[in-house]
């Protein structure tokens, strides 16, 4: 509901752009038609009804305007994917360098969207923000429609570094022979059952000092 495209269709809904008070070369430039500029004049005009009327009239005035778009305007934020793409794909951030030149009465914007020294996408634009969309847009298209094999190669040794290493487990000590291993059983004390049945001795008490048998 906010954003630039939205906000600048309800600055033309009201003729906005006729009222905005600009320098002489942006006004033959086209600068009443700037998206940028109508969304913001639309912005000042609503902060104007919140602080003379409060917010819920601000509120009702906003969503009311907003319902009578015949259709509400989406922006896609394709600098925000871009920039998600090339950490995952490249794991550098995209840099835009965009210039101006005037093109007729109007300025145009060209930007060029790059990760590290390779360049992505060039777009164009009426102002420098569109530019850079329409670069991330176009970086977009050619990364998620052909993508190339040396990214995901060095997607994958990157993610091989970060992998932790695994120690390494000693091997199993072999048993000793003199000992039996935990899998043999030891043969039980074979008793006799006469001695079973004979009454045990109860063993002589012995000095807890010095441990001879007490007389």
């Amino acid at each position: 509901m906010v954003n630039t495209n939205t906000l600048a269709q309800l600055a033309e809904q009201l003729g906005l752009g006729d009222y905005l008070y600009l320098g002489k070369g942006i006004a033959k430039g086209g600068g009443r038609n700037l998206k940028s500029l109508l969304a913001n004049a639309f912005e000042a005009v609503l902060g104007a009804v919140f602080l003379d009327a409060g917010y819920d009239a601000a509120y009702h005035y906003y969503l009311n305007r907003y319902r009578a778009l015949p259709s509400p305007v989406r922006d896609e934020n394709f600098k925000g994917r871009l920039q998600q793409v090339a950490q995952e794909r490249f794991g550098e951030t995209p840099v835009y360098d965009s210039e101006g030149a005037r093109v007729g009465q109007h300025r145009e914007y060209t930007s060029v969207v790059f990760a590290g020294a390779q360049p992505l996408g060039t777009g164009h634009g009426a102002s420098k923000q569109e530019a850079e969309q329409d670069a991330a847009r176009a970086a977009l298209e050619g990364l998620l429609g052909s993508l190339t094999e040396a990214p995901a190669a060095k997607t994958a040794k990157s993610r091989s570094r970060r992998a932790p290493r695994k120690k390494r487990e000693a091997p199993p000590a072999e048993p000793s022979p003199a000992e039996p291993s935990a899998m043999e059983t030891v043969p039980a004390e074979v008793v006799p059952l006469h001695a079973m049945a004979e009454e045990p001795v109860a063993p002589a008490p012995r000095s807890r000092q010095f441990g001879e048998p007490i007389e």
